[in-house]
């Protein structure tokens, strides 16, 4: 199911960046260093996020995400970000880690820890983020077990 669902998410993301590249040409390149930003993200997995820029040019970004029937984690990174030389889009990428509750066959549940990273493109729209990234992950406990997930988000600033 995972796999079906990262397919259909890997089928649209060219449309998905070719659409980001063409609302860019409107976007303004800043860095809103010290701003906050909450929104959500769509995709593999979907949920809530939170973005906070510092002078240094790091973010630091968490994700709450949810599959009602299956698990509900906490991603957090620090992500490194510049722009695109010529452009308005921005790129991003960092480590971070995971944190959730897994849902077992057998109606228990596991508590999840791992490792991840995070890759994207992002550019912002007056007080609007809009972002797109993969993010590989690895579950360290109860076991071993890597994932690719990723998304299409919308953040606000305050």
């Amino acid at each position: 199911m995972v796999q079906s669902r990262f397919r259909t998410f890997l089928s649209t993301a060219p449309f998905v960046a070719a659409l980001m590249v063409s609302f860019a040409c409107t976007a303004h390149a800043q860095n809103p260093a010290g701003s906050l930003g909450i929104g959500g993200q769509l995709g593999e997995p979907s949920g809530l996020t939170v973005k906070l820029y510092q002078e240094s040019g790091l973010a630091y970004e968490i994700l709450a995400a949810w599959d009602l029937d299956d698990f509900f984690f906490m991603n957090g990174h620090a992500l490194y970000e510049r722009p695109l030389a010529d452009t308005p889009l921005r790129y991003y990428l960092g480590p971070g880690v995971l944190l959730g509750i897994r849902e077992r066959d057998d109606e228990e549940s596991d508590f999840v820890i791992g490792i991840s990273g995070e890759f994207g493109l992002n550019f912002f729209v007056e007080r609007y983020e809009v972002f797109l990234h993969l993010t590989p992950r690895l579950g360290i406990i109860p076991d071993t077990d890597g994932d690719v997930g990723g998304g299409i988000g919308l953040r606000y600033y305050f």
